[in-house]
């Protein structure tokens, strides 16, 4: 099956574009960069070079290649992962995810693409209780930057799911670590924790959804073709609150104990954003995903490599908890 890929170079690109090969798919990547388009050929895809902005161009690719699927994993995130970051990052993110995603779908329906994928996100759901799943709304009304974000995240799914004569599927993805990403052992969050600059607030009651980028990779090669028209969430089996995971990943990284800060000191300090994923974000269930892809993700990394010693934090109940 000739798949191609546009956002082929990011952090779940990469993986996805080994998954997909290994998979014995023909696949195109789509980049904007001669150099970027280099690594794709070294690792065996073919590379397609255009400016997603470019709707004329996009099309023409598409119309040249002829794939049977395309996904999207198209963003625009900044390499550090701080308030000020991804403030600044929010606008451009947004762009092309909303322009650049349209003129993608447009091309691909255009030339009677079958099916086609689109990255969304799975911990953004309006908060509630128990974990949420492919019915839970999106937090619309959510902090400033973050409700920018759902609202776009919102349309582009909305977008997608109602277009005739296309399989569309929405893939919620939970927060990603792994190679390349910021959570990896030599991203920015790491470097942060070690410097003490990501404290928990208040109680540090968020519950975090987290997968792994070469899962999160396999759910989407199994989407490709064992997935129905629809959402997906794509998380790991253990949603984990930040007073269990933040300790445990700073232990893990050999950095001290997470700074604390009341809700009010991270308000003053880091603004509403911040105080959001600190304390309302709520958990994912995998469930259908695991039902219907089979999909089987990893233990999140951190939790499973060290034991925590500590009265406060108990993992096996917390997972059986949030289980």
């Amino acid at each position: 099956m000739k798949i191609f890929v546009a956002g082929a170079t990011g952090a779940i690109g990469r993986p996805l574009i080994t998954q997909l090969l290994a998979q014995g798919h023909d696949v195109v990547g789509l980049t904007r960069s001669s150099e970027k388009a280099r690594t794709l050929v070294e690792q065996g895809a073919e590379a397609a070079v255009a400016d997603v902005f470019d709707a004329d161009a996009i099309h023409s690719v598409i119309k040249r290649t002829q794939p049977d699927v395309v996904i999207e994993q198209l963003t625009s995130l900044p390499k550090t992962y701080t308030p000020e970051s991804m403030r600044a990052a929010a606008t451009q993110n947004n762009r092309i995810r909303l322009e650049g995603g349209a003129n993608v779908l447009a091309a691909a329906q255009a030339v009677g693409v079958r099916r086609y994928l689109v990255q969304s996100i799975g911990f953004w759901a309006a908060p509630g209780a128990g974990l949420a799943d492919e019915a839970t709304p999106l937090a619309l009304d959510a902090s400033p930057m973050i409700a920018d974000g759902t609202r776009t995240i919102a349309e582009i799914e909305h977008r997608l799911l109602t277009t005739p004569n296309l399989e569309g599927i929405v893939l919620r993805y939970g927060f990603f670590y792994g190679p390349g990403t910021w959570n990896a052992p030599d991203g920015d969050m790491a470097h942060q924790v070690r410097q003490q600059q990501f404290p928990m607030i208040g109680k540090g009651e968020s519950v975090w959804s987290w997968i792994h980028v070469e899962d999160a990779a396999i759910a989407t090669v199994a989407a490709v073709t064992q997935g129905n028209p629809g959402i997906y969430v794509i998380t790991d089996d253990h949603p984990l609150p930040v007073r269990v995971w933040l300790p445990a990943y700073a232990q893990w990284l050999n950095a001290l104990p997470p700074p604390r800060v009341s809700v009010e000191q991270a308000l003053s300090l880091a603004g509403e954003d911040a105080v959001y994923y600190g304390t309302q974000l709520r958990g994912a269930s995998n469930a259908r995903a695991k039902w219907e892809l089979g999909f089987q993700p990893r233990s999140l990394g951190w939790i499973d490599d060290i034991a925590i010693d500590s009265s406060e934090i108990d993992i096996e109940r917390a997972k059986q908890w949030l289980s």
